[in-house]
């Protein structure tokens, strides 16, 4: 009877604990981490750190990740489940404080297998963004090249791609600043990360992010501008994560 009681509480515990959005498959509020940030979407996408990027106190909503000297996380994209990848739609938000290098600061990057540069959500060298998204073999779906940033100050990215309605969406600081239509009509995004997935570096050690960045979240589908105005203030919509300890304190407190 009592291992039945355990494993009842051991899966409540679990359930309470995953991200009330089945589609949100990445999330890093960046307000506590070591040498590993965890992913508190509920999938367990945990990033590694690689150089240097650290704790800063000082992020847009609590903690955030301080990136220098060309520092980046590592997802390890040739072992990200397949399952969380987007393929059919995505959205990607970050808050992002940079500093003027003269170069551009990549947020995310992965690359598949076949070699193709399949995301590039940036804070460009011109002052502007991109938001560019690729199918397999390369071709682009989208390059999104809009909005405007200023060096030291927080602004917030949101991109939007649906293969649905073959259309991208660009958001600054939660206000539409670009959009396009699918170059190829309903065009699913490459379905695998081979050759690796990183925050603030790309693959090739290219376009290093530096500054701060706060709340990065992937989802595999396509917010909407309600929802990415949530996401800018709130963080992704979760569940309130729980402490095992507490629950089962209380549980076995309740039985005996």
């Amino acid at each position: 009877m009592k291992y039945t009681i355990l494993a009842s509480i051991i899966a409540l515990v679990m359930v309470a604990s995953v991200s009330a959005d089945p589609d949100l498959v990445l999330y890093f509020s960046f307000d506590n981490f070591g040498d590993v940030v965890p992913d508190e979407s509920g999938k367990g996408n945990d990033g590694m750190i690689m150089g240097s990027v650290v704790m800063d106190a000082d992020g847009n909503r609590g903690g955030a990740a301080s990136f220098a000297d060309e520092g980046y996380i590592d997802l390890e994209g040739a072992n990200f489940p397949a399952s969380d990848i987007p393929v059919e739609a995505m959205t990607l938000c970050a808050w992002a404080k940079v500093e003027d290098t003269g170069g551009h600061h990549a947020i995310f990057n992965a690359r598949a297998n076949d070699e193709t540069w399949v995301i590039h959500p940036e804070l460009r060298s011109d002052g502007g963004f991109r938001w560019l998204l690729r199918a397999a073999g390369g071709n682009t779906i989208f390059d999104i090249r809009a909005g405007s940033w200023t060096p030291g100050e927080w602004v917030h990215f949101g991109g939007v791609y649906s293969s649905t309605d073959s259309m991208a969406t660009l958001y600054v600081n939660g206000v539409e600043a670009g959009t396009e239509d699918a170059r190829i009509p309903n065009a699913q995004i490459v379905s695998d990360w081979g050759m690796g997935a990183r925050v603030g570096k790309n693959i090739d050690d290219a376009r290093p992010f530096t500054g701060l960045m706060d709340d990065l979240c992937i989802y595999k589908r396509a917010l909407t501008v309600d929802e990415i105005a949530e996401v800018m203030a709130g963080g992704p919509p979760s569940a309130a994560p729980v402490s095992p300890e507490s629950s089962l304190a209380v549980t076995w407190g309740s039985i005996k």
